[in-house]
């Protein structure tokens, strides 16, 4: 019964592939030059039926997975986020045009690649996946040497799905500054795919009736790509979401975050506390129905449920699943726009709940708080892990951008026309912060960010504008609409800069006495910046979440990531990585 699944799609209309306003599926297999035949879902012999049956030698059932599961995840995107999704930008080709052109639709090809891989590439906005043959000693539940497919994984179509749409975001979170950089990236689409599970129904309802209501095992929901971990002989899913605990404590070892540095491995254990918040809040959700059941709240059944203590228990499940991957997909908003960290991470779903969420009676803050201390992750410069504490905080002073109060934010209604205003945002607020550094500097140190006083030879400048270059990375307009039925109109402003960084700090500080050394070039490029979150109704800005470009600290830190070994440090390697054409490829086949 678990087998098949029916996903429920906002109606649009479809060209053969299927093609729509968001994606478009390609089928065409590079080993072997062939085209498959496009599936038209838009033909009424398939939708009397919804859709093609489940068929894994089909084809055209293959494409039509590709699209279910990537709209499923857009749309679970735009719900929490308030807005709707755009791809990251291409640089136009023409000569003579700068700026970056709109990518209407991001590209699967279901079958590009023949290797046990799939992955996102940034360089084409495409979802590229694999097939390969099971292993023929330990396939699991295979066929020993049968074809896999990876494009009929729902985790791992929509854990792609997920790097394509936090690359649109976040274009700087694939550069490696930091050892959590490029495992926040895996762990954020592995918690995407992850609470996808909970929004088929039949599945959820199969393993409370199996696991008698407690969802603390491991299980199939609690596994990612269980297909492709068996298929490569790990005998289980590719990874799980239940960590391992201490047999004395029945806790996760606090210190594991800091032996471990694969970003899989790494990103496992943010997985791992996201998960257990979830479970703390499904049975503080369940608890009256265990106390009418077994007379205790936290106590499971230890026989056979009820039909219908099943279905409670499945829509409680489902409904404490969709809050949490709602709350770290809002939390996005509220990340730095460079050299992102778990605690980062941390902060930013608890600020994101609290702006929407006032009153936390179920105790949702706490439980994500709670997870991360047992796992070690704890953010920098706070106080104290309270909520109070957690909560980015308002600027000392108010940061006034005049830009932002003269400017028209009202509603687009096409992807399309949202880019092109947000391109002409983007292009006025950098000339304004340029033209008015001086007035504004109090505002431009408060974000992290240089002045042209402080720039001298570390700071990349513009040509035309003979100051400090600032990049704005996004202006967005978000509509989320709270608990209450109340509207939270923001705008979201990611503001950068690019300073040089030498490999030694002494070659540092010398360049930065003497400015630009003969035959010495910058080993790496450090960023920083700020994410403004404005309110829209008032104009002011309600947080400021500051990157210090002037942080002699965190430009050690980076050094010490990229070359602190005598030889080619993990740093090294993965950040070079994050510079190729396809990071994720790279990532991805190190599995």
């Amino acid at each position: 019964m678990i087998n098949e699944a029916r996903v429920q799609l906002p109606w649009e209309e479809l060209a053969d592939g299927p093609s729509g306003d968001y994606v478009e599926v390609i089928d065409v297999d590079p080993a072997s030059g062939g085209f498959y035949s496009a599936v038209n879902l838009d033909e009424v012999a398939l939708l009397v039926q919804d859709g093609l049956a489940p068929s894994e030698g089909n084809p055209k059932f293959h494409q039509q997975m590709a699209y279910a599961v990537a709209m499923m995840t857009i749309r679970n995107f735009e719900r929490a986020l308030g807005r709707k999704v755009l791809w990251a930008p291409r640089p136009w080709r023409s000569i003579g045009k700068g700026g970056e052109r709109f990518v209407e639709k991001l590209r699967i090809y279901p079958h590009a690649l023949r290797e046990a891989n799939a992955y996102y590439s940034p360089s084409k906005v495409a979802l590229l996946f694999g097939y390969f043959r099971a292993s023929t000693r330990d396939p699991g539940r295979n066929l020993p040497g049968g074809v896999v497919f990876t494009c009929l994984s729902h985790d791992v179509l929509a854990h792609e799905t997920a790097h394509a749409i936090l690359d649109g975001m976040h274009r700087r979170f694939i550069e490696a500054s930091n050892i959590d950089s490029l495992a926040f990236h895996e762990a954020f689409a592995d918690i995407v795919a992850l609470f996808q599970h909970f929004t088929l129904p039949e599945s959820v309802r199969h393993q409370i009736s199996h696991l008698r209501g407690d969802l603390g095992q491991r299980s199939l929901l609690s596994g990612l790509a269980r297909q492709f971990g068996e298929a490569i002989g790990r005998h289980h899913a590719l990874r799980d979401a239940i960590d391992e605990l201490d047999p004395i404590t029945n806790l996760p070892d606090p210190t594991a975050l800091d032996r471990t540095t694969e970003p899989h491995d790494r990103g496992a254990i943010l997985v791992a506390a996201v998960f257990d918040a979830f479970v703390s809040i499904y049975k503080s959700r369940v608890a009256d129905l265990l106390r009418l059941t077994t007379g205790r709240g936290n106590q499971f059944p230890s026989s056979d449920l009820h039909p219908d203590l099943v279905g409670r228990l499945t829509v409680e499940a489902t409904k404490s699943a969709g809050h949490v991957l709602r709350m770290c997909i809002r939390a996005l908003d509220y990340l730095p726009p460079v050299d992102v960290t778990f605690g980062d991470y941390l902060r930013a779903i608890i600020t994101a709940d609290a702006d929407l969420v006032a009153d936390d009676v179920r105790g949702y803050r706490l439980a994500f708080i709670e997870a991360f201390r047992r796992r070690g992750i704890y953010p920098k410069d706070i106080r104290s892990l309270s909520v109070e504490n957690l909560i980015w905080e308002a600027p000392a002073q108010p940061i006034s951008i005049g830009w932002v109060t003269k400017q028209d934010f009202s509603y687009r209604r096409k992807r399309r026309d949202i880019f092109r205003t947000e391109e002409v945002r983007k292009r006025n607020l950098a000339k304004w912060l340029v033209s008015n550094a001086d007035v504004s500097h109090e505002a431009i140190r408060a974000m992290g960010l240089w002045l042209r006083s402080d720039a001298k030879n570390t700071i990349r400048r513009s040509r035309e504008l003979k100051g400090p270059r600032f990049e704005v990375q996004s202006v967005r307009v978000a509509n989320r609409v709270g608990p209450d039925g109340q509207l939270e109109p923001q705008i979201i402003i990611e503001i950068t800069q690019e300073r040089r960084g030498y490999r030694t700090a002494e070659l540092q500080q010398q360049v930065e006495r003497q400015g630009r050394i003969s035959g010495v070039s910058a080993d790496f490029t450090f960023r920083g910046g700020a994410t403004l979150i404005v309110d829209l109704r008032t104009r002011e800005v309600r947080c400021c979440i500051v990157k210090d470009i002037n942080s002699d600290s965190r430009l050690d830190a980076q050094r010490a990531f990229q070359f602190g070994a005598q030889s080619e440090s993990l740093g090294a390697t993965y950040y070079d990585a994050a510079g190729r054409r396809e990071p994720f490829a790279f990532l991805h086949r190190m599995l």
